[in-house]
């Protein structure tokens, strides 16, 4: 696929538009609104139309997706940050006090804890990545709103100091189950880590690693949100309700998404190290989104 030499004239922004509705875009011509928006040149938009062309997301090639109202920072082979999200958000924004401590895990490009922290104005963020690459990031999205970022296995890199503070954890964990990622679009299963997409044999291995020790993280009438289906949401209560947190389940129709969200009551006993305030041992697996 070759652009013009007349950029962006309209034989240049016709051939683009041709070369993406032939690629399988639905909205091509939006699609190339935006490439032609962010390349600097002829040369840069025929790169940019060729690697959306072979598939790469188009969050990929313009390096940003949008996401609750602002641009955040998507690299290459980072999970890319999904607008039913945005429910997951807007309900943590919803029970997040003054000045909150929030955590994000599982995190990707750092956007859901970022947005959950720009709406509350001022409080404490801390998000963590098993992969380097969303980590790097994440750094991009987060920190420029006071957050940090650290790298590790769920919980393990966090701060100590943070257990039994956290008021809203949020996970967005993989929740496709093994079995599904072949029936997922291509740009997903051949351009963002499978870490970020394989939740297990039924999609929830990550949700139960991070349900079983959240009682030792969140503060007394804090809660754990988590991005489900509306399939799997039964189990994903279940886990919630069997590690001690009361839980409601949330849905939006519009964006088709569904968030349950476990509250560690006030009078928690601590049985599962809650009270003690102290993060728990390592646990196996791997992480994502």
């Amino acid at each position: 696929m070759s652009v013009p030499e007349l950029y962006p004239s309209p034989s240049s922004v016709s051939s683009v538009v041709s070369a993406l509705r032939s690629a399988g875009c639905v909205f091509a011509e939006d699609e190339a609104d935006l490439l032609i928006s962010a390349a600097r040149d002829h040369h840069e938009l025929a790169a940019m139309v060729e690697r959306r062309v072979v598939g790469l997301p188009l969050e990929h090639v313009l390096g940003w997706a949008e996401f609750c109202g602002v641009r955040v920072a998507v690299d290459p082979g980072v999970f890319v940050p999904r607008r039913r999200s945005e429910f997951l958000v807007a309900r943590a924004i919803a029970l997040a006090p003054p000045r909150p401590v929030v955590v994000d895990l599982c995190c990707g490009s750092g956007a859901l804890g970022a947005a959950v922290l720009r709406a509350a104005g001022a409080g404490e963020l801390h998000a963590a990545d098993i992969e380097p690459a969303a980590v790097r990031c994440a750094r991009r999205n987060v920190e420029p709103v006071g957050g940090r970022v650290h790298e590790g296995d769920l919980y393990d890199p966090l701060p100590a100091a943070l257990a039994g503070r956290v008021d809203v954890l949020i996970a967005n964990a993989p929740y496709v189950p093994t079995g599904e990622i072949g029936l997922l679009p291509s740009e997903a299963r051949d351009f963002e880590p499978l870490v970020a997409l394989d939740g297990g044999a039924d999609g929830l291995d990550i949700q139960r690693r991070v349900t079983a020790r959240a009682g030792r993280w969140l503060a007394p009438g804090g809660s754990l949100l988590i991005e489900t289906s509306e399939r799997q949401a039964p189990a994903t209560v279940a886990a919630f309700t069997r590690h001690g947190l009361e839980t409601e389940v949330a849905v939006c129709a519009d964006l088709d998404a569904t968030v349950v969200i476990g509250t560690r009551p006030r009078h928690h006993d601590g049985a599962d190290g809650a009270r003690a305030g102290r993060p728990g041992g390592r646990h196996g697996g791997a992480p994502g989104r």
